[in-house]
């Protein structure tokens, strides 16, 4: 595929013909989380490059970030900040190739083109008003790798920024939202646990240290957990459903059934609600298992185990309602409300890092993650409107 800059071919259409072409070009490169979207940030370093914008891109193996900074380098930026790796789609079903934007009633359909490449190609398209203006405050662009699988992208991200140039003061994370605000989320881990155990005749079975048995009693003590969250535990409106949840998504074990398995493994995930932490419930959970079901594993096979190793972690989101920012985000995207989602993003990681973050951006999270995959036109246009007013608000500096 072409990845040579466009730039040329830019000049002189409309903010919304420009997103179009430009997320035609996002979507055909694959960035699901299995790839490397290395690709797809040297396109985007091009189409800077070619208006004179330098980047830092900086690499871990085969994914890289990139950070490039649109304006003045001075305090008070603004960050637009994205993902652009995409999740998988084997094994759905598509009507025609994934990575070949199509355009069908006013939507605009491929993997990635609502979560969240459509934010971006707004944001590119945007990107020679914003050198048109003079801007009192620079706007920050970030992008990002693996935020469908770790978070490890986010994370990094945080080290760099401040590198060259004082970081952001504020952050707009444009996960599909619909252009409406969203102050809050959820926190989010999730962890590999694997239990060992000692093979087998299930004949014998008093000779035999069960892994899958184990394992399945440490889920029974999950579901009794979620359970009392549902019940007993810390309530925060907004959020649906307004509780902590505990959730096992895969478990492998067994092969025949005569066999005692001697290995067992599931994925665990929490998603918190402000004021609950993830390592707390890991922690009772560790409690349980060691006091409570390894000890008749090990009176079998002392060297029975329980090894847990993180998967992913996303920091909750908790924007004060009476944040500037929020008026902000209100005035120039049109909308009024102030959301609460259970789904996490990368806008935690700014709020711990000292940056006041919210998420707001085009598209309907119910599309992410399907086949056929959409976002409409006119949530695209929505987007670029939004853009215009906020690169006024820079140029005025009254955020």
């Amino acid at each position: 595929m072409d990845a040579r800059p466009r730039v040329d071919k830019l000049h002189g259409m409309s903010s919304i013909a420009r997103a179009l072409l430009l997320l035609e070009r996002l979507v055909a490169i694959d960035t699901t989380s299995a790839r490397s979207n290395a690709p797809l940030i040297e396109f985007v370093r091009g189409e800077l490059a070619a208006q004179g914008i330098e980047c830092r891109v900086t690499v871990e193996g085969e994914k890289a970030n990139l950070h490039a900074i649109i304006g003045p380098r001075v305090a008070g930026g603004l960050a637009l900040s994205a993902h652009v790796d995409c999740v998988p789609v084997e094994g759905q079903a598509w009507l025609a190739d994934p990575f070949a934007l199509r355009r069908q009633d006013g939507r605009v359909i491929g993997r990635g083109a609502c979560d969240m490449k459509g934010f971006v190609a707004c944001v590119l398209a945007m990107v020679p008003e914003m050198l048109a203006a003079d801007l009192a405050r620079p706007f920050h662009l970030c992008l990002t790798h693996d935020e469908e699988t770790t978070f490890r992208g986010a994370d990094r991200l945080m080290d760099e920024l401040g590198h060259d140039a004082p970081p952001p003061a504020l952050c707009i994370v444009g996960e599909p939202s619909g252009m409406a605000p969203i102050i809050a989320h959820k926190g989010y881990a999730s962890w590999d646990v694997v239990f060992t155990g000692l093979s087998g005749h299930s004949s014998r079975a008093d000779t035999t240290a069960n892994a899958l048995m184990a394992a399945a009693e440490a889920v029974a003590w999950l579901k009794a957990e979620a359970r009392r969250f549902a019940t007993q535990g810390r309530r925060v409106e907004g959020f649906v459903p307004p509780y902590t949840t505990v959730h096992v998504g895969t478990f492998r074990a067994g092969t025949v059934l005569n066999i005692v398995p001697d290995h067992a493994a599931f994925t665990l995930e929490v998603r918190t609600v402000p004021g609950d932490e993830a390592s707390e419930v890991l922690a009772r959970f560790v409690a349980q298992v060691e006091s409570a079901i390894l000890p008749e594993l090990r009176a079998v096979h002392p060297e029975s185990a329980m090894i847990v190793a993180p998967r992913a972690r996303a920091p909750a989101l908790e924007l004060d309602e009476h944040h500037p920012l929020l008026a902000l985000v209100q005035r120039t995207s049109g909308s009024n409300s102030r959301g609460f989602v259970s789904y996490g993003t990368e806008a935690g990681y700014y709020q711990r890092a000292g940056i006041p973050a919210i998420v707001c951006g085009p598209g309907d999270i119910a599309q992410a993650h399907q086949p056929e995959e959409w976002i409409a036109e006119s949530q695209l246009q929505a987007c670029c409107t939004f853009l215009e007013r906020l690169i006024e608000d820079q140029v005025r500096g009254t955020g």
